[in-house]
Formats: structure tokens, sequence, C-alpha cells
């Protein structure tokens, strides 16, 4: 948790001539318990109020999601995050609430909640401690470990709807979290009662969010390390991670989303200060076309006028809520911005164009890149600020710095938006993927041969001549020589980050003229890749599939 972490620190693409046809790999089956069908919306405790929490303050956000209009506008879950629970549990080892913050109990507060037409949500974690039992800012160890069917009977009991289910370890490996989280999941299930199921593997862990599919574990998975009230940090996908950090973590991830599983960026920091207008709109425009779980972060008892423009936008929720269940995918981008485009079941597309930049830059795209054709002209309608337009084809517009402008198009026909091809780089020596070590997809990151498991961090979008993952490109540094590591890097369109792939099955960097090379011909799990004289060697050669 970020206010406890911060204590304790104090398609079809011509290459060489050759025609090349790739997909993603088939996500996992989406959990089907009913519920999730499109991302869920509401608000959390944690943002504003970390453990600072009480019955009355949640009954005040339940009146104010009432009367501020945001019922009305969607949301409905109503997260009472961590420091809600009895340090102890009781003598038969059942939860508790916390008899001086919630002296009427748990059930009484979602009782209350319910009666406003909400739905309740709880906090909870798979080990022995909380986040904040782990870091020592709230007393016991009353995490699931070893009480997942007692804790889920627990929850249905209280009417919960929404279960929050937070790792908080540095121990154990993925697979080790992949059949703790099925425990819960199994236990809730068995309850018979519908209930909203969201994990976090990333607290105090390597950051495993992104490296599966979590949709045949969980309605929504966190990717990226808890968000803070930044727009932009140094981290990649590590504690602290401003909005445009996690965006570019979660960006790649699109193929995942679908009713019933999404990918989950965190909660919104939309109303709590410190970011720009700009900022708040684009945070919450791309949490929309990213089909992101909306829950608000604020205070709600005193939002102001912006705020509630910003949370109740309807043509931006009516995007997010589309019944396709669909994420927008990146369609075009570089360092400087990104153009993401979102299919609705009504046959319309969302188009987002990105700024990324730190100045005011003209970002375009076409129908035809987007998914419509067939017309002689469409309609845009301007998520902000409601106006309608036309256009021949041309989607374009001034977009100010870190803004975001979306469109509804509409008319002609509507595809699947051409997405780069995705495929994994199969090491010939080794039978082994091109892979970014832990998903760390920092500038200057080394990648290395692993194990294939057809992960995000072992995908390869081909986009014109340039090989990226996780948002970064590869890249052969400025002036390379034999010898010289690849590496991942902010795309910037240069030829040393342009790759062609050669009859012989090497690929070979445009600006070099160096191919991407397995060290020593090495073929165990973390070999690191380099540039070398192209021999056309098997450690040279790749396969794409």
């Amino acid at each position: 948790m970020k206010a406890l972490k911060t204590l304790l620190a104090a398609g079809l693409l011509v290459l060489s001539g050759t025609a090349f046809v790739a997909s993603a790999a088939t996500p996992a089956q989406a959990l089907d318990n009913g519920v999730g069908r499109t991302p869920p919306m509401g608000w959390n405790s944690w943002n504003t109020f970390f453990c600072n929490i009480n019955e009355s303050l949640i009954r005040g956000m339940a009146d104010s999601i009432v009367s501020s209009g945001m019922r009305e506008a969607g949301y409905e879950y109503v997260v009472v995050d961590d420091c809600w629970m009895n340090p102890n549990r009781d003598s038969s080892g059942n939860l508790q609430g916390d008899p001086t913050r919630f002296p009427s109990g748990m059930k009484a507060l979602g009782d209350y909640i319910h009666s406003k037409g909400l739905k309740f949500g709880i906090y909870q974690a798979p080990l022995d401690r909380t986040c904040a039992q782990y870091f020592g800012s709230y007393p016991g160890a009353t995490g699931s470990q070893g009480h997942e069917v007692q804790d889920a009977r627990q929850f249905a009991a209280w009417g919960v709807d929404y279960l929050k289910y937070d790792w908080c370890s540095p121990a154990g490996t993925i697979n080790d979290q992949v059949a703790t989280f099925a425990k819960m999941r199994d236990a809730l299930a068995a309850t018979g009662r519908p209930i909203l199921y969201s994990i976090n593997s990333n607290s105090i862990h390597s950051k495993t969010g992104p490296q599966r599919n979590w949709g045949d574990v969980a309605n929504i998975w966190r990717t990226t390390e808890d968000i803070q009230l930044v727009w932009k940090t140094d981290q990649v996908n590590d504690y602290p991670m401003g909005v445009q950090n996690i965006i570019d973590v979660n960006v790649p991830l699109a193929g995942y989303a679908r009713p019933g599983g999404f990918n989950d960026p965190d909660m919104m920091e939309v109303g709590r200060g410190t970011l720009t207008d700009t900022e708040q709109r684009s945070h919450f425009a791309m949490w929309a076309i990213m089909a992101a779980p909306l829950i608000a972060g604020n205070d709600l008892r005193n939002m102001s006028t912006a705020t509630q423009t910003i949370l109740k936008n309807p043509r931006l929720i009516a995007i997010n809520q589309d019944t396709l269940g669909l994420q927008g995918v990146q369609v075009a981008g570089d360092s400087n911005q990104r153009v993401l485009a979102k299919r609705l079941a009504n046959g319309d597309v969302a188009v987002a164009l990105f700024n990324q930049s730190g100045a005011t830059r003209t970002i375009s795209t076409t129908a035809a890149a987007v998914g419509k054709t067939g017309a002689s002209s469409y309609n845009l309608v301007d998520a902000w600020s409601g106006a309608t337009t036309s256009t021949t084809g041309t989607i374009s517009a001034s977009v100010p710095a870190h803004g975001t402008v979306v469109y509804r198009v509409s008319g002609g026909t509507s595809g699947e938006p051409p997405v780069p091809a995705s495929t994994s780089l199969v090491s010939t020596s080794s039978g082994r993927c091109l892979d970014v070590p832990n998903s760390n997809s920092a500038n200057g990151t080394q990648p290395v041969i692993w194990d294939c498991n057809g992960a995000a961090n072992q995908k390869w979008t081909v986009s014109g001549q340039a090989l990226q993952s996780l948002g970064k490109c590869l890249d052969a540094p400025t002036g390379a020589t034999a010898g010289t590591k690849a590496q991942l890097w902010d795309c910037n369109g240069g030829t040393n980050q342009q790759w062609t792939f050669q009859t012989n099955g090497t690929v070979r960097n445009n600006q070099a003229g160096l191919c991407l090379d397995v060290n020593n011909n090495q073929t165990a799990n973390g070999t690191l890749t380099l540039l070398w004289t192209c021999t056309g060697a098997t450690n040279q050669q790749w396969t794409r599939r």
C-alpha cells in the first residue's frame, strides 16, 4: 500500500519480402461467476483515508454517492479497504469488525449500503497478514490463509458483493499466487453469492500482474504497483508509480480484457489535488478507453464541480461500460503519443488521442486505421464537449501536454481495429523465447532467453520495423559494435530501433548492421542477448510463433 510503503522507506506485415501473420496467445477463460460483465464502478476508502476509517465515514460516503448523482452515473460499489477488522478473530476463528471503528458490525454496514441501492465491498489478504499488518501500521494477523472457506462464508453472510484480495508479501512464486488466489475464488463460488473478485498480486512482490492473463482466477486483477498522486515517476512497474507509468504497463495487455475479466490499473486519483485538470481528464479518459474499473478514491463529500464533471462524464462512462467488454488497443504510437481504438457494441469505435509529451501536439489517425470503413463520411462525437463533427476519414486534434481527446466514431461498417502483429521470438539454438526479465521495461533492460510461457513479457509487437514489448522498443545503442547489449528503450522511430527479418532467420538491426545474438550460444534460462556480427549461426536464428 502506498502510504505504508512511504512510511517504511521514510494483421499482415511484410518484412524483407516475407509475408508474416501472427496472433496473440489465446487469453485464459474469463471467470464465469455472473458478475463483472463490464468493469466495476464504485468508490474505495484507501487513496484518501488509508487506515483512518470508521462506520460513520463509510456511511457518509454511501450517502454522497447517492446525493452527488454518482449512483445514477453508474457507481455502485462502496469498498471498505484495509484496517476494518478486529485484530483478533473470535473463539471460532471468525473475522470480526473492529468494535471501536465499526460498532454496529459489518453486516449492519452492508445492510445500510444496500439500503442506498449500492453494493458492499471489503478488503482481505490471502496470506497471514493484510498490508497494514505487514507494515506494522495495524495490529494483528488476520489474513485468510487457512481460513478461505470460513472467510468466504462470513463475507457472504455479511452481504459482501465485492472482495479486494491483496497478496501483500514478498514470498511466493507466480504459481504459488495462482494456486492461493484460486482457493478464495473457489470458496466464494461455493457460497452461492455472486461476489466480484478483485486480486492484486503485486503488493511487496515482484510484479507478476502483467505476466499472465488472470481471467481464469479473478474478475479484475491489478497489473501494476500502487498508483500515486503524480503524473509520472522514474519507475516502470515499481513503487511509486504515476498515471502515465501505469498506462505504459497496462496498454499492451488489451488482449486479456473481456466480459467477466478486466485488467485493473488501480483506483483513480481524480479529485485529490496535485494533478492538473488536463491530467485528471486524461487519467479518467484513458481508464475509460482501457476498460478499467472506475473506482474513485477521492473524498466524495466535498467534490468540486470540475471533479464531478470528470467522474460523471456520461459519454466516457458509456465507452467504459460498453457490453462488448473490450479494452482499447493501440493502433499507433511512439514515446510522445498513443492512439487507442475501442470497438463498441453498436458498431461505433471510441478513439483516444493521448499526448504523453510535455508540449501541445497534433495527433492524427484515420477511420480505416481504427477499424471504420465503407462510408464517405463519419460522425465524430467529442467525449468531453459532446460536440459532433464529420470527417471523410481523418481523425485529428490538437492535444495539450498530458491531455487526451476522445472521439466516438460512427458511420460505415466496423471491424476489429488493425492491431500490430504480436509474436513470440524463439531462439533456434535453445527453443527458448526472447524475454523481458521480470517484465522490467526500464530503459536499458537487456532481454534474455527464457522458457516460453506466452506471457506479455515474451510478446513482441511488430510495428513497421520496430519490435515492441511492454510499450518499449528493442533498441541497439547508438554506435553499437559487436558485443554491445541489445536493450529496451523508449520508442523513438530511429533506425537503431528498426529491425529486418532475414530469410535465414536472423534479425538484423538497420543502423548497426549487427544481428540479435544469444550470448556465446548458451541455452540456459537467463542468457543475455546482444548484438554481434551476422554469421547465420543458430544462436542468431529466431522463429516467430
